[in-house]
């Protein structure tokens, strides 16, 4: 037996709409993912800057240099543990700390915080869209290295699961990050300018184009301040001897150390951001 669908009838005759169907949190969030990574993917420039940036670096630096650094670690392996870091904090921290300006500029914070959708479902989106994207990035990045480069990938699961934890607190700390920063810039058109120095300061003091410890003992103190310069130590334990932790500066890996600073910046990042974050221009109020 067949049950009616069809709309109740009120007291003249005539039938009324039924309720629109209300949609739960998960597939507001999910909804708002997908739409965030559309609209990245649509932009050739984000693509290219945000997601190809580390790949062409690699292939670059990788061919110039194909000699070893020391302990029989090819410049290559150890060049794209500084990569990998690179791109999470790209992704997570440089392309929200600008899109985000942009947004705010054009009144799409403003229009958002008026409709009746959740705050929390735009920050989710950003989420999502820098999860997916930060994935995506690693995989490819990986892949060229590995097929082009003879990259030794982790060989043991713990290698594998150390990659996975790193990766995690590090982009949270870089997105969490990214959203506080965003406040700072004044308009949207300023923002790239604001943040990409930052960006490239702190990939220079962090040892990615460099051996770490090659660099003067004051801008280790400066990088051991922010997550990059702990993102890229914690992957030199996945993708590096573990002989080669002698020649940190501390003597070795430093793993337990490297979770406790990434999840200390998940904290103030997220501190920032609940308490500096703006939804309107400064013109706005």
């Amino acid at each position: 037996m067949s049950t009616s669908t069809t709309a109740p009838e009120t007291a003249n005759g005539l039938s009324t709409p039924a309720p629109p169907r209300r949609v739960g949190p998960v597939a507001l969030g999910l909804r708002q993912g997908r739409l965030e990574v559309r609209q990245f993917l649509r932009s050739r420039e984000s693509v290219v800057f945000t997601m190809l940036f580390p790949v062409v670096m690699i292939l670059i630096f990788a061919s110039i240099f194909k000699g070893e650094i020391g302990g029989g670690v090819r410049f290559t392996q150890y060049f794209v543990t500084g990569m990998i870091a690179t791109g999470l904090m790209t992704v997570g921290f440089q392309s929200l700390a600008i899109q985000i300006p942009i947004e705010r500029d054009r009144g799409v914070l403003k229009r958002l915080r008026g409709t009746p959708m959740p705050k929390w479902v735009y920050f989710v989106g950003k989420i999502g869209m820098v999860a997916v994207i930060g994935v995506a990035e690693t995989v490819l990045l990986l892949a060229v290295a590995a097929l082009l480069f003879d990259l030794t990938l982790p060989q043991t699961a713990g290698a594998w699961f150390t990659l996975l934890w790193v990766s995690v607190l590090g982009i949270t700390a870089c997105t969490l990050c990214g959203i506080a920063f965003s406040s700072l810039p004044r308009t949207g058109r300023g923002a790239s300018a604001t943040v990409t120095p930052v960006a490239l300061v702190l990939q220079f003091i962090s040892g990615v184009f460099f051996v770490f410890t090659s660099l003067p003992s004051w801008m280790q103190q400066v990088a051991a301040i922010f997550p990059l310069k702990w993102m890229c130590q914690g992957l030199r334990a996945v993708f590096l001897p573990e002989s080669f932790g002698a020649q940190e500066p501390a003597g070795s890996f430093e793993l337990g150390r490297v979770a406790l600073v990434l999840a200390a910046w998940c904290v103030v990042g997220l501190v920032l951001c609940l308490t500096t974050f703006r939804w309107t221009s400064r013109r706005d109020g």
